[in-house]
Parts: structure tokens; C-alpha cells; sequence
């Protein structure tokens, strides 16, 4: 694994080399796996964003962490990484990669995380909230919870208002996921008397939406913007990122929004 030095002074642009050679070699995810390639490709950007701004926290929660790429990647810059998801993702973790990260099963929108008080340098939730059936103001306070004073909370969702979504409107169409599969005929996931529904958005945000949820979750210093919609592409398809680029001139046609808070 790399010194946690790597990410002092380094830029964004900088960090993304290093990721690139960390999938190269195999370090970050077993190649040849396509739906990590494609996660790679689309999600690694704002990865990269992340690391640079947590280039301080040695100890990091990832809340709702997925398949495990972006801990794989922190772990490889010498953050010590902890996990929780709805369910166990046994091919993302410590069994595969060897390095040490803690898992655990954990229903943010139900269960307090099981860490005590100022346990984290850094939290991260990354295109989560929009998963929640429930207000996630009580998750946000206990991430906010085992935050060291002074430490980072990354939340990065989807934009309701962008350019995509708004085509989409003036075409007719939804937003979010197939209404018969996802929505009309859906079945609950039923925990401690209460339904959830984790596989579908149920709800987007706005810039505000977000501005709104730190300030009620006691958060007095952050910034939240609309992320850029850079997916990484090798080659010739690189070109195919010029049409990106320029909606990404308006902010707020942005595909997602990032927010950073700090207790």
C-alpha cells in the first residue's frame, strides 16, 4: 500500500494517475470484472475529489459502502477504512483485497452506528441518501456523531434539477427508476416495524434540499456544489466526454451534488 503521504499536496489530476495505475496492477478490484471496470469509469473522479479533501483523515466510515471500491482505494493511500452497508458485501473486502477493512452490517435509517463518539477523522456517504425511505436527519446527526471535532462529512446525491432530469421532464418521462418494477409492484424490506425500500431513488435532492439537511443536522461550516459529470474514459472515447463538458458549464445541470461539513 502507498505512504498516506502520497495525497499530501497532491491535486486532484495527480491522484487519478495514481488510481489508474492502482487499477492497472490490479490493486483496486480483480480486472476483467465489468460491473467494477464500469464503476470504475463512472464513480473514480469523484473519488479522486474525495481523497484530496481527506488527505488529513487517517480514519475513515464509509456509510453505505457498496462494492467497496472507494475504501479499496482509500486503503491504498494509507487510510485506515471502516465499512458499513445494508448487507454483507463479502467480495468487496478484507477476503479479496487483504487490506484490512473492518465490515459491518448496519441500517443507518434504524440502528446508531456501533462506534463510540469522536471515532473518525472523515465520514463519507456517497449516492446514498437518495436511497433512504425515511428522513435521513437521524442518520446525518449520528454520522455527525462519531465525528472528531474538527473532522469531515462527505455527502455526495443525485441533482433532481439536472439537465438530464429536466430533458427527461420535457419529454414526458420520470426521473427515477421503472415505475412497475421499482415502485407499483415493489415489496418492502421489513426491519424493526418499519419499510424500507433501498433498490429505487426515492428521493433526489436539490442544492438546497442539502444546504437545509447539514444546517437541521447542527452543522455550521460546509459547502455543497454540483459535482462535474466526468466519467473516465481512455482512447478515442474520450471524445465522447465533449458533450459532458459543456452541459457541465451550467453547475446546476450537474449530475450529482457534493457537499463537505465540518464539526
Amino acid at each position: 500500500m502507498l505512504k498516506f503521504s502520497v495525497l499530501q499536496s497532491r491535486k486532484r489530476k495527480d491522484i487519478l494517475r495514481v488510481a489508474v495505475r492502482l487499477r492497472d496492477e490490479g490493486r483496486l478490484f480483480p480486472r476483467g470484472n465489468d460491473e467494477m471496470e464500469d464503476l470504475f469509469q463512472g464513480s473514480i473522479d469523484r473519488f479522486c475529489e474525495i481523497a484530496v479533501k481527506l488527505h488529513e483523515a487517517k480514519r475513515v466510515l464509509d456509510v453505505g459502502s457498496g462494492q467497496g471500491l472507494l475504501l479499496s482505494f482509500l486503503a491504498e493511500l494509507g487510510h485506515e477504512c471502516h465499512a458499513l452497508d445494508v448487507k454483507n458485501q463479502p467480495a468487496a473486502y478484507p477476503d479479496t483485497y487483504g487490506k484490512g477493512i473492518l465490515f459491518q452490517v448496519c441500517n443507518v435509517e434504524a440502528d446508531p452506528i456501533p462506534y463510540p463518539d469522536e471515532s473518525f477523522d472523515a465520514v463519507v456517504c456517497c449516492q446514498v441518501l437518495e436511497h433512504f425511505s425515511h428522513s435521513p436527519l437521524p442518520a446525518i446527526q449520528e454520522m455527525k456523531r462519531v465525528l472528531r471535532l474538527g473532522g469531515v462529512l462527505e455527502i455526495d446525491v443525485p441533482n433532481v434539477a439536472s439537465y438530464r432530469n429536466r430533458l427527461r421532464l420535457l419529454r414526458g418521462k420520470h426521473i427515477t427508476y421503472d415505475y412497475a418494477e421499482h415502485y407499483l409492484h415493489a415489496n418492502p424490506i421489513l426491519y424493526k416495524g418499519m419499510s424500507y425500500y433501498p433498490l429505487r431513488h426515492n428521493r433526489e435532492f436539490t442544492k438546497g434540499d442539502l444546504e437545509l439537511l447539514l444546517q437541521s443536522s447542527g452543522f455550521h461550516r460546509y459547502e455543497v456544489s454540483f459535482l462535474k459529470s466526468r466519467r473516465y474514459r481512455e482512447g478515442v472515447e474520450r471524445m465522447r466526454s465533449m458533450g459532458t463538458a459543456i452541459k457541465d458549464l451550467v453547475p446546476s445541470f450537474r449530475k450529482s451534488l457534493i457537499a463537505f461539513a465540518y464539526k
